[in-house]
Parts: C-alpha cells; sequence; structure tokens
C-alpha cells in the first residue's frame, strides 16, 4: 500500500515539474527581453539624432525628445519586430562622424543627398519628405530679398549641414563674397545672432522660421524663391542594405496608410511628403 502511495506522489511530482519546464518554454517564445513573440533575436538598433532642430528633432517643454522625425522612426520601429531603435543624441556636427565610427547606425536628421555623403555613407532610397530652403532674414530687414543680396554680408549657418554646403558651393561658384560664419552652439546662437544684428541671414526652412518665430520670439522671415528644394532621407553606413531595405518597406506602409502626411502637417505645418 504504502509502494503505490509512493508512486502516486512520484507521479504527481513529475506531471507538476513537467508543467513547470513547459510554462518557462512557452513564457521565452512568448517574448522575453532581446526576443520576438517568435522567439527571433531582436537587433538593437543606435538612431543618431539631435536635440536643437525646431519642429523636427527637440526637447519638448517636458523634457521630451520629439518632433517629425523623432516621431516618424517611432512609428518605423513599430513596423519592424526584429529590430529595437534608441535614439542617442548629440550635435548635428558629430552625427557623421559617429555614424563613421560605428557609434550609430543610422541618422535622422533631415539628411538630403550631396556628393561627401554618397560617397562615403548608404541612403535610404524612400525619401520622406522635401526640404525647402529659404534666405532667412530679421523680419524688419527690407534691404535683402534674395540671396544675390547677401554679397558683403554675413550669413550663419550650421556647419556641415547641406544650408553649409549650398552655400559654400554658391559662394564659390558665383564669386558672390559672402562672408560665411558657422553656428556653434545649435539654432539659438543662429537666432540671437540674426536678431541682434550680429549676422545677416541664415539659410534655413519655413517650417523652422515659423517655429522659431512661436517660440522663442525669433523675428525671422524667409524671402525669395526656394534656393533648394531637395528630398530627405535617413542616411546609414555602407554596409546595412538590409536594414536600409526593411526602412524603405515601412516607409511605404506609413505612406499607403497617411502616417507620414499626418505627421509632416503636424509637425511641419504643411504635407512635404508630396511632389516627389
Amino acid at each position: 500500500m504504502k509502494k503505490k502511495f509512493l508512486i502516486i506522489i512520484l507521479g504527481l511530482l513529475a506531471l507538476v515539474l513537467g508543467a513547470c519546464s513547459s510554462q518557462e518554454t512557452k513564457s521565452t517564445k512568448e517574448g522575453s527581453s532581446g526576443t520576438t513573440n517568435e522567439g527571433a533575436k531582436v537587433q538593437k538598433i543606435i538612431v543618431g539624432t539631435g536635440t536643437q532642430f525646431p519642429n523636427v528633432c527637440f526637447i519638448d517643454e517636458d523634457g521630451k525628445l520629439t518632433g517629425y522625425d523623432v516621431e516618424l522612426v517611432r512609428k518605423i520601429d513599430e513596423k519592424l519586430p526584429e529590430y529595437e531603435f534608441e535614439f542617442k543624441t548629440m550635435e548635428f556636427s558629430n552625427l557623421l562622424l559617429s555614424l563613421e565610427t560605428n557609434k550609430i547606425d543610422f541618422v535622422a536628421h533631415q539628411m538630403e543627398v550631396n556628393e561627401e555623403r554618397q560617397e562615403k555613407f548608404l541612403f535610404n532610397e524612400e525619401p520622406y519628405n522635401i526640404f525647402p530652403l529659404h534666405v532667412t532674414i530679421h523680419k524688419d530687414n527690407n534691404d535683402i530679398q534674395s540671396i544675390k543680396d547677401l554679397k558683403g554680408k554675413k550669413a550663419i549657418v550650421s556647419a556641415t549641414s547641406n544650408s553649409a554646403v549650398f552655400l559654400e558651393k554658391y559662394n564659390k561658384d558665383n564669386n558672390a563674397g559672402i562672408e560665411i560664419v558657422y553656428a556653434g552652439n545649435g539654432p539659438d546662437s543662429t537666432i540671437n545672432q540674426i536678431k541682434t544684428g550680429r549676422a545677416d541671414a541664415t539659410i534655413t526652412t519655413p517650417f523652422s522660421v515659423d517655429f522659431s518665430n512661436d517660440a522663442v520670439d525669433a523675428q525671422q522671415k524667409v524671402v525669395g524663391e526656394p534656393l533648394l528644394n531637395s528630398k530627405v532621407y535617413f542616411l546609414l553606413r555602407k554596409d546595412e542594405t538590409p536594414l536600409q531595405k526593411r526602412i524603405d518597406e515601412a516607409l511605404v506602409e506609413l505612406k499607403k496608410e497617411g502616417v507620414v502626411s499626418e505627421l509632416s502637417k503636424k509637425w511641419l505645418g504643411a504635407d512635404y511628403t508630396v511632389n516627389f
């Protein structure tokens, strides 16, 4: 009798232990840290961006990183279960070096194509908005109406930005005589220099001007026709074609769903995702 009782107890114990083991395996498959719900490993992707570009990538009044590029990347992340995106913020001038030295995996900061970037890096193929660059001046300045009026004037731009690349080339090709200076501490430096008359102009977008005027009373206006109407992309390393392909697939879906258009309207003030 005792022997039979012992056998029954041992059998029940085996069933309990078997059930526990099965539950642990199921839990792992259903999504522990570093895996998808199917059990595949999730790859962490470090996304480089800034904190000083109004409406695009900036810190809001609650201390949160947000803006058009930031929120778009978050939507792309939701579409790609095999990746986990994590933002790393820095000065704009450090983004390309950080990408080149593997400190980040791609850049989200309204990156336009130019020859130097194409030689070193990989752009994704699906643009996510256009980037209209205009001459921007103090609202009370009526002497400057176009880039031709910048001869002998001081124009301030961020080093390595497409605004800087454009202005340097324009100056050289046209012997334009524009004095180019480079912002040291983000857009606040640019805003203050134009506001106080230490600089005469900058090259930027209407949505950046609108935000700065509302947020910090920048007292700026855009003049003339667009100098550039470039398409904007994410920037990756040359060996990141699998990530590039998945980002493009997610972007195509988000465009069809109207998400990209709505984000542009919300953050940039208009739909800059059309006319590609």
